[in-house]
C-alpha cells in the first residue's frame, strides 16, 4: 500500500507580512496512521525540498502526541525535508493520495496544474482521495469525468466559514473553503467549530479541521480495505 501526501510550498500569509505553510498536526498524525498501518509513504510539494511549516502550528498549544512523536523522528524529518517535486510525480505509483491543510494550500495547490491533474487522476482511476480543514480547497478548480467541478452532487466537508472568521483570516485568504464547495455543487456539512467531522463519499474523503485529521487518515485507510 503505497500513499501519497501532498503538501504546500507556500509561506506567505497574503498581504498581512506573517508566514503560513501546511499545518503540523495535519501532517504529522495521518503520516503515523499510515505508517502504523504499514503503508509507503511518499511526500511531495509543488517546489520539492522542505515544505514551510505554518508557525502557528508549530506553537504549545499544537504539540499533540503525533506532533511530539514526529519531532524525534529524524527519519520522519528527513523525509519530510525531501519532498518530491509534484511535477515528477506519477499518480499510477500510488493507492490514494492525502492532502494536509493549513492555509498554504489555498494559494499554491489550488491553482497547481499538477495537482489538479494528479488529483483528477487518482480518482478517475478509482483511487482515493482524502483531504483535511484547507486542503479541500484545492478542489476548486478539479473536475470529474466531464466538465462539472469533481465535487458536484457529492458530501464534503472543509475548513468553516464561522472558524476561518474565528481565526480572523476571512479578508486574507484567497477564498473560504466552505463557501467555494458549496458553489461548486458539493453537499457541505459541519460540525461545531473546531469538532471533528469526516465525510466519506466514495472516493472523496474530507475532513473539517485540525481536530478532523486522524479520523480522516483512518477513512482513507478504511477505504483502501
Amino acid at each position: 500500500m503505497k500513499i501519497l501526501m501532498v503538501l504546500t510550498s507556500h509561506s506567505k500569509l497574503g498581504v498581512t507580512g506573517r508566514k503560513t505553510g501546511f499545518w503540523l498536526e495535519e501532517f504529522a498524525s495521518p503520516y503515523y496512521v499510515f505508517k502504523d498501518a504499514g503503508a509507503q509513504v511518499a511526500l511531495a510539494s509543488p517546489l520539492g525540498g522542505q515544505p514551510p511549516v505554518d508557525p502557528a502550528s508549530d506553537e504549545p498549544a499544537g504539540q499533540t502526541d503525533s506532533v511530539r512523536r514526529f519531532k524525534a523522528d529524524a527519519e520522519a524529518q528527513k523525509a519530510l525535508a525531501n519532498t518530491l517535486k509534484l511535477s515528477e510525480v506519477s499518480a499510477e505509483d500510488y493507492d490514494a493520495v492525502f492532502y494536509p491543510g493549513g492555509h498554504g494550500p489555498l494559494w499554491d495547490l489550488a491553482e497547481n496544474a499538477f495537482s489538479i491533474g494528479l488529483i483528477r487522476s487518482t480518482y478517475n482511476g478509482g483511487r482515493p482521495v482524502a483531504l483535511v480543514c484547507h486542503a479541500p480547497g484545492v478542489l476548486r478548480h478539479v473536475k470529474g469525468a466531464g466538465d462539472d467541478p469533481l465535487v458536484k452532487g457529492k458530501s464534503v466537508t472543509g475548513f468553516s466559514d464561522t472558524e476561518e472568521e474565528a481565526a480572523g483570516l476571512t479578508g486574507v485568504v484567497p477564498f473560504l473553503v466552505e463557501d467555494m464547495l458549496k458553489k461548486s455543487g458539493g453537499h457541505y456539512t459541519k460540525a461545531a467549530d473546531w469538532e471533528s467531522h469526516v465525510v466519506a463519499d466514495g472516493l472523496l474523503i474530507t475532513g473539517q479541521n485540525p481536530a478532523s485529521s486522524e479520523a480522516t487518515a483512518r477513512a482513507l485507510l478504511k477505504r483502501l480495505g
